[in-house]
């Protein structure tokens, strides 16, 4: 009995250590925003609550893709649900999913005049994103022991 005291102790232990590591901190943080926010935003897609989405479609990007603005926004949407669940099942290859799809992001948006401080945002966000990835390279999955 004591060998399952001792295994339970430690892993509290290991538990406690991890949790006050500011490294884990910061991907449990990440990975939290980075899967709550492109699902949230993919939803808003298909209502256009928060912005009316299709004036941020470049109109070169609008004539390549089939339809209407609003349709490929609906694309849009389903892959940014995907890549934010992709992001909190498993986040090394979400994390680098993001950051693709927002460097995309950004192409469009340097195409628009106007949208300049946007892409710098998103830019921003990318960063983020990769940090997670490789934050999530550590702690996803591992045992964290210091």
């Amino acid at each position: 009995m004591s060998s399952a005291t001792t295994t339970t102790t430690t892993s509290t232990a290991s538990r406690r250590a991890m949790l006050n590591d500011p490294g884990y901190q910061a991907f449990v943080i990440l990975r939290a925003g980075f899967t709550v926010a492109p699902i949230l935003f993919g939803l808003d897609k298909f209502a256009n609550l928060l912005v009316d989405w299709p004036t941020y479609l470049a109109p070169w990007i609008n004539d390549v893709v089939p339809g209407s603005a609003q349709a490929a926004m609906y694309a849009v949407g389903v892959i940014e649900i995907v890549a934010g669940l992709a992001v909190a099942f498993a986040p090394r290859f979400g994390g680098w999913l993001v950051a693709g799809w927002l460097a995309g992001i950004i192409v469009n948006l340097l195409t628009i005049p106007g949208y300049y401080d946007i892409a710098l945002r998103d830019f921003g966000l990318l960063l983020g994103a990769v940090a997670l990835a490789r934050l999530a390279q550590r702690y996803h999955g591992k045992r964290h022991s210091d």
